[in-house]
């Protein structure tokens, strides 16, 4: 099964570092382009991957398109393939562009599946939604679960809940990370240094993510374990129920959701 990846960004290598590394899929079997060649040769540098010369030649020679591209060209790369498409699987990456929206830039009916990784591919650790098109068969959809993978967890999600995931699995990891940053530097304000209190935070939250994901417990009843009676753990808790902590999250969430209905 050959892959062509029409733009080689941050997310694309991203992928493309996951499924090699994984054994997803051969290096020999990876066709790349992009309009900028330093990003390309990033790649070419670290494997033996095809690097051609236009995203009509990657559309031609790969059973599988990814289109990786930023949104504002999505349309002209979808008109330069149009005519090379035949019955491949096309797999779109580009934020904020629908199944119906590439369809109609395509003169036949295409096998169209739309996916959002988040940031954290970078280190294999992604959320990825993906839904399909009336097009799209069941051996597509193994296929696109069997690519994305390789860079984190994968879930079918309908469409139209792609807004709220965007926010959800989007925005998190910024949410996250500045949370973490956050406690760090509670610590540095209580004497440890930054760089020993970022470790231990990050590691504590990686953890607790984990034990969420894999304890049959409600978070609530994992709070309960950690917080003995009189203790510091139901001190620092209540300080953040006290402060609106639980009000500021879904705050957050709710700005960013009105933000995204209205771009």
């Amino acid at each position: 099964m050959s892959i062509g990846f029409i733009g080689c960004g941050n997310m694309a290598s991203a992928i493309i570092c996951g499924i090699i590394d994984s054994k997803a899929v051969n290096e020999s079997e990876i066709n790349i382009y992009d309009i900028y060649a330093p990003a390309t040769n990033a790649i070419k540098g670290k494997y033996n991957v095809n690097v051609l010369s236009s995203e009509k030649e990657v559309a031609q020679s790969s059973d599988t398109v990814i289109l990786a591209v930023k949104p504002n060209v999505l349309a002209s790369v979808l008109k330069s393939i149009d005519d090379v498409i035949n019955d491949k699987l096309i797999i779109s990456i580009v934020a904020g562009k629908s199944t119906e929206f590439i369809q109609s830039g395509l003169s036949q009916e295409a096998r169209i599946i739309r996916v959002m990784p988040n940031i954290n591919a970078k280190v294999g650790e992604a959320i990825c939604a993906y839904t399909a098109n009336a097009n799209a068969s069941e051996d597509d959809k193994r296929i696109t679960e069997r690519i994305f993978s390789a860079v984190g967890e994968v879930i079918y999600l309908d469409e139209s809940y792609f807004p709220l995931f965007g926010v959800l699995g989007g925005c998190t990891p910024a949410l996250a990370y500045m949370f973490i940053d956050e406690l760090a530097r509670a610590g540095v304000k209580n004497g440890m240094k930054k760089d020993v209190a970022l470790k231990i935070c990050a590691q504590a939250v990686l953890g607790s993510a984990k034990m969420i994901l894999e304890s049959d417990e409600h978070p609530y009843e994992l709070i309960d374990k950690v917080c003995s009676p009189g203790g510091t753990t139901i001190e620092a808790i209540t300080s953040l129920q006290d402060d609106g902590f639980e009000a500021a999250i879904h705050r957050a969430v709710d700005k960013a959701v009105d933000k995204d209905k209205r771009l």
